[in-house]
């Protein structure tokens, strides 16, 4: 019973970092108070026979660390899932895949991810959308690099970004 309790206030804590805006509490409970780091995602994606192969590198240069980001991958067709998500993982809807990336220290700290999905169909291409949706509070100087929009054919080629 004592595990269950501890889950269950493990959940209820995430809920309210992740929903938390604006005012002193969330900042208290995210990165402090302009804090900065600049986050940025490299990777590659296939697509072929209906799968789809995502190899993902996220990096934080600084200046600030960040305890916990979430990176969001959106693709143009439904997906229909494929072997089991990684635990940092979870389909937020048919199209998209949103992964927590660990702690990231400034200047060096990185975080991989892999991913072998399947989709609905099978397409000749698709679009991949990649960017951070969450990173605990900190402002980023430069967006930019944790943007991508990457089109790829069903080659099985890597389309790296």
């Amino acid at each position: 019973m004592r595990g269950l309790r501890k889950g269950v206030l493990g959940v209820a804590l995430a809920a309210v970092v992740v929903t938390g805006t604006g005012g002193s509490a969330a900042a208290g409970a995210g990165a402090p108070a302009g804090s900065e780091a600049d986050l940025s995602h490299h990777g590659h994606v296939s697509l072929w026979d209906g799968r789809v192969g995502v190899w993902l590198v996220s990096e934080n240069h600084g200046p600030s660390d960040v305890s916990q980001a979430t990176v969001r991958l959106a693709f143009s067709v439904p997906m229909a899932g494929g072997p089991e998500l990684p635990p940092s993982c979870l389909w937020s809807s048919d199209r998209v895949v949103s992964c927590r990336t660990g702690a990231l220290r400034a200047v060096g700290g990185a975080g991989e991810l892999a991913l072998d999905l399947r989709t609905a169909a099978f397409p000749e291409e698709m679009t991949v959308e990649v960017t951070t949706a969450w990173r605990n509070g900190a402002a980023d100087p430069d967006p930019l690099n944790d943007r991508h929009r990457v089109l790829v054919l069903a080659t099985g080629d890597p389309y790296v970004f």
